[in-house]
């Protein structure tokens, strides 16, 4: 007879059986084992103590370096080139003349004009002094005539009326007195009139004619001598001739450039940065230019700050002034401008690849704990650089914030401290030391031979 299942398990093989099963839901019910548990994660970083110490802001930009004075001299009139008195390179001064061009037919003008301008000058000193005086005193001459002429009539007239009146002359005697004395009164109202006139109006136009010649000729004269005058060009300020792009012989445009004096002893440099940045600055701010090719930044000082903004790129226009222009500082060239609108002498700073900020925008810093994990703490920031960062509040002095490492890392991570990498030293420096110290991993060129 065969044996059922039940019957075929003895009890050893049972306890087996039953031991195995309780093992399995103990495995999953505890995750398999403690040799699988997850582990927590540990995070290498390397820290640094916050530290006291002298800070500046400081503002970078490149920069194009421009002279603070510069003529474009260009000719107000066009004529051939006759003469170049200065070569590109010469220092020039102010009112120094560059350039002469052909004016034989100026200075005809100019001679003509200054001829009529003495000719109606005599007219006017004529009018002035002989003809009015002369016509005014024969109006008086005639007035006076007039008026004697008139009274000896009046009386005429009054004894033949008496005459008449006794009957001693007849009435056509009386007549003509009376009309005598008409028209001497009427020659005597006119001589009266004229010379009133040539009182009142006459001497005044005769003037205001003989002084309108005369200034149109000053007029003429002067606009001669000033068509001349640009026939000679002179330099408007101190410098340096720069461009020179014509020769003797060539024909000069009117307004177009002939000659460029840049007054290259005072340079300047003109950058454009952020609305932000521009207003912690001010004029006279410290500053430093770096030149491509120097090892050392040439000094100078913020010198304008502009008050409106540039609509094409919004941005605000500052300009550097050199202190003492190196001569390698030329005009054109491309610079970076360091500007320093802000230094806190005694200051809490951390380096600022350690300060975060969080979604809502606050600044953050993750302190190295004693218990081997790391703690976001939000600061407040004061002063900052590309280097360091000032802290106002939210550490003290010689706690230790991760450096590196850091970036994304969440609060109360577990992290561990490692020592920065040692900085690397040339071979020579290491093959001297190697034979100092007897190194036998490093052996001298001697010990090699």
């Amino acid at each position: 007879m065969k044996p059922t299942m039940k019957e075929s398990f003895t009890p050893p093989l049972r306890a087996m059986v039953l031991f195995c099963a309780v093992a399995a839901m103990l495995c999953v019910a505890n995750g398999c084992s403690n040799a699988e548990k997850e582990k927590e994660p540990v995070v290498s970083v390397q820290i640094t103590p916050v530290q006291r110490g002298p800070i500046s802001q400081v503002i970078s930009a490149e920069a194009v370096v421009f002279p603070l004075e510069q003529a474009t001299i260009a000719p107000k009139i066009t004529s051939t080139v006759k003469q170049f008195l200065v070569q590109r390179g010469a220092r020039v001064k102010k009112g120094q003349l560059l350039v002469v061009l052909e004016n034989a037919d100026l200075a005809a003008a100019a001679e003509a004009s200054r001829g009529d301008f003495e000719q109606a000058d005599a007219a006017y000193a004529t009018t002035v002094g002989a003809s009015l005086p002369q016509q005014i005193q024969k109006a008086e001459l005639d007035a006076a005539t007039a008026k004697s002429t008139f009274d000896a009539q009046q009386k005429v007239y009054e004894s033949r009326k008496e005459l008449f009146q006794e009957g001693a002359i007849p009435r056509r005697d009386l007549d003509t007195a009376e009309v005598t004395l008409a028209q001497a009164r009427s020659q005597n109202e006119q001589a009266q009139k004229l010379l009133a006139d040539l009182q009142r109006l006459g001497k005044e136009q005769a003037l205001k004619s003989a002084q309108g010649s005369r200034l149109s000729a000053e007029g003429k004269m002067r606009s001669a001598e000033a068509l001349l005058s640009y026939s000679k060009i002179t330099s408007p300020i101190d410098g340096v001739v720069t461009e020179r792009p014509l020769f003797e012989g060539d024909l000069a445009a009117a307004n177009q450039p002939i000659l460029t004096v840049m007054n290259i002893s005072r340079l300047i440099a003109k950058a454009h940065i952020a609305q932000s940045e521009a207003a912690a600055l001010k004029a006279g701010n410290p500053a430093q230019l770096k030149v491509p090719g120097l090892d050392e930044p040439i000094k100078g000082k913020v010198s304008l700050v502009s008050p409106a903004l540039d609509p094409g790129s919004t941005t605000i226009e500052v300009w550097v002034e050199a202190s003492k222009p190196d001569p390698a500082l030329r005009p054109g060239m491309t610079v970076e401008v360091e500007m320093t609108p802000k230094t806190v002498k005694d200051a809490l700073v951390v380096p600022t690849p350690a300060v975060y900020k969080n979604a809502e925008g606050a600044d953050f810093v993750l302190l190295a704990g004693s218990d081997g994990h790391a703690h976001v703490k939000t600061v407040q920031v004061g002063v900052r650089n590309a280097e360091l960062t000032q802290v106002l509040s939210g550490l003290t002095f010689g706690e230790q914030v991760i450096t590196t490492g850091g970036y994304a890392l969440p609060d109360n991570t577990q992290v561990k401290v490692e020592a920065p990498a040692p900085v690397e030293k040339d071979a020579g420096d290491s093959a001297g030391k190697s034979e100092k110290s007897g190194d036998p991993a490093k052996p001298s060129v001697k010990e090699k031979e």
